[in-house]
């Protein structure tokens, strides 16, 4: 079963009078948390439903005790996704503008609660939508109630107590989906502590995508997932990144790449420095 699927936007487009599909604009600017909002309500792809990265697809914040962007409540979550009209049966496409990390966290979400065919994300989002010359619209579609049913599966998250045991245990490939000056802890615009956690690799989520801001081919995140890997298993790969957000795009590109869904941390580096205690390693 191929979880993790790609559309291109002229493929979209062709769906567009689809009954089943549900589209989500998945835009979002950590550095301005309204944009994608606003965004959304200027112009968006025709008969999509906006996501909310803050409001939508995490949990409020617990100063001091959880990461940036907590998972949301699955019961809560639930809900939300009957509000945007899906159902079990759904045909769901993701984007935000462009490089799919936002839409990424859409993707695992879904998963996480068993939705796991007929889910897509718009290959190079927004951007490849608008130079195909694609149409948009401002108002927002009707929505008819949906029914989607499903259950948070545990086996894919893991809290900073189980990744510590895993840590201790020393047989963990642990992919850092930040760009390398904040794994070496050069800069941190973010986050009030610089670095990685220890063990950890930087793999950084742009480097699934090509020049064009597409997806590589499946042969070619295979090479780099699997030169991470070395002769560890498949089994030992869990995900983070500085909130649990870019490092779904890591997971979905595994998928792609043919790897089975892995874990992930999901508080992240953002939720890891809370306890001081807890170790934070610098340079490569």
């Amino acid at each position: 079963m191929a979880i993790a699927q790609l559309l291109d936007p002229q493929q979209l487009a062709n769906w567009l009078q689809d009954a089943d599909l549900v589209i989500l604009d998945c835009r979002f600017a950590l550095d301005d948390p309204a944009y994608g909002q606003r965004s959304y309500n200027s112009a968006h792809i025709p008969a999509a439903r906006f996501a909310d990265l803050d409001q939508d697809l995490s949990a409020p914040v617990v100063a001091g005790v959880t990461g940036r962007h907590p998972l949301p409540d699955s019961e809560i979550l639930l809900g939300k996704l009957r509000l945007w009209g899906i159902n079990n049966h759904s045909r769901i496409v993701l984007y935000d503008d462009g490089p799919g990390a936002f839409a990424a966290r859409a993707w695992w979400l879904l998963a996480w609660l068993g939705k796991r065919e007929g889910v897509y994300l718009l290959d190079g989002g927004l951007q490849a939508w608008n130079q195909a010359g694609l149409p948009l619209e401002s108002a927002a579609a009707p929505v008819a109630l949906g029914s989607f049913q499903g259950q948070a599966d545990s086996r894919l998250v893991l809290d900073s107590k189980a990744l510590e045991d895993r840590l201790a245990e020393g047989e963990l490939t642990l992919l850092d989906a930040r760009g390398l000056p904040r794994f070496r802890g050069e800069v941190e615009p973010v986050d009030p502590v610089a670095g990685h956690i220890p063990g950890a690799q930087c793999a950084a989520f742009t480097d699934n995508l090509d020049a064009e801001g597409r997806f590589r081919s499946a042969e070619e995140l295979r090479r780099r997932f699997q030169g991470l890997l070395g002769e560890r298993s498949p089994t030992t790969l869990v995900a983070y990144c500085g909130s649990g957000v870019t490092a779904c795009h890591n997971l979905f590109a595994l998928c792609l790449a043919g790897f089975e869904l892995a874990p992930l941390y999901a508080g992240s580096w953002s939720e890891w420095i809370t306890d001081p205690q807890r170790p934070v390693a610098t340079g490569d």
